[in-house]
């Protein structure tokens, strides 16, 4: 049986493409499909093994720095892949990649990351950060994109979605069911230490992480907090930051484990579809306070492996940093640890590996 992968695009190594490397892994690829591909991302990344075909949009000069800004070109370029010598099609897609044109003796397995939000549930906040003469122009294409995304994706066969908001999504846009598989995370890489006396969040410095809300509950609170991540934010958060909160910045992997296992609780504002560094920070020991919505919500327990909020404020995040102060003792941090190893890569693997199986029409 042959296999073809396709990926969006291939130009960082984040979390989708973990997920990519998982999949090769476990259902080997003859091919992989990406609409631009940077080579030099992936010299250490299992996809180098495989023949890597990009997307005719890959020649365009310099075109790494500014791809993103060729969507409306990539309805035609995601089509004009030539899969038809290929019994599976497995599709990695947070954008277009799941519109690939299959044919009726293939099978279509799409592994959705989420559909394209700055089609659907991102459209008016995309809008807004455009000058009033482009979005006009902006709103028009987004809408073609949304007519192309619904009717191309009834062009897979099995969906799976990396959380169960993301299935809701799926079945609000384009009215299919789909299993859940969650992203694997590299859980054993990280240990539990003794803990210790400051608090920690790990994140890009981006707007909607929210990282200005932790570091300004922390202000108020003069409790120790250690920011790891870097970012557009970086200046603005050091501007913000009392003598109680460091900012470190981007730190190496084995620091990285050093630091979450000797922290006292790790904090988290952001609403994701899934959100890795929560599990991350569990497969250390550390109880989350988090933002109770999104993907968060489905990997940690509230009172047992952490305590949510419900509410992007300093004032909300302050509540639920006092009340954990209060039940601190309560937290288990072996339990805590065995709790993230439900989303170990392993665990991905034999999941995805069972639903492969159970849709193909030939033997793997």
């Amino acid at each position: 049986m042959k296999v073809a992968y396709v990926h969006d695009w291939l130009i960082t190594r984040a979390g989708a493409e973990k997920v990519l490397e998982e999949m090769v892994k476990t259902v080997k690829a003859d091919e992989i499909f990406t609409m631009f591909y940077k080579r030099e991302s992936f010299k250490n990344s299992s996809i180098s093994q495989f023949k890597v075909t990009p997307s005719p949009l890959n020649g365009l000069p310099f075109v790494h720095k500014y791809y993103r800004s060729l969507l409306p070109f990539m309805p035609l370029a995601i089509e004009w892949f030539d899969l038809s010598g290929y019994d599976l099609v497995i599709s990695s897609s947070h954008s277009v990649a799941k519109n690939v044109i299959t044919l009726p003796h293939q099978t279509h397995i799409c592994y959705c990351h989420t559909p394209m939000r700055y089609a659907w549930d991102l459209t008016h906040e995309y809008l807004k950060t455009l000058p009033p003469i482009f979005k006009i122009f902006a709103h028009k294409i987004l809408h073609d994109i949304r007519v192309w995304d619904y009717v191309s994706s009834s062009r897979v066969d099995v969906f799976i979605a990396n959380s169960k908001i993301v299935a809701k999504r799926i079945k609000r846009y384009y009215n299919r069911d789909a299993l859940v598989i969650y992203p694997p995370v590299d859980v054993e890489k990280f240990k539990v230490g003794k803990g210790g006396d400051y608090f920690i969040t790990v994140s890009r410095l981006v707007p909607y992480k929210k990282v200005d809300v932790i570091v300004s509950a922390f202000n108020e609170l003069s409790l120790k907090l250690l920011v790891v991540g870097d970012g557009p934010e970086m200046g603005r958060i050091k501007k913000i930051a009392s003598k109680n909160v460091e900012i470190l910045g981007w730190v190496e992997d084995k620091t990285l484990v050093e630091l979450l296992s000797n922290a006292r609780a790790f904090v988290y504002c952001a609403y994701e579809d899934f959100g890795i560094s929560p599990v991350e920070a569990m497969a250390s020991g550390l109880p989350v306070i988090a933002y109770g919505y999104g993907g968060v919500s489905e990997t940690v327990v509230d009172g047992e492996t952490g305590i949510f909020f419900y509410e992007q404020s300093p004032k909300a995040l302050k509540e639920a940093i006092l009340k954990f102060l209060k039940v601190e003792d309560k937290f288990d941090r072996e339990r805590i640890r065995m709790h993230s190893l439900n989303f170990g890569a392993d665990v991905f693997r034999e999941k995805f590996l069972n639903v492969v199986k159970s849709s193909v029409k030939f033997p793997l």
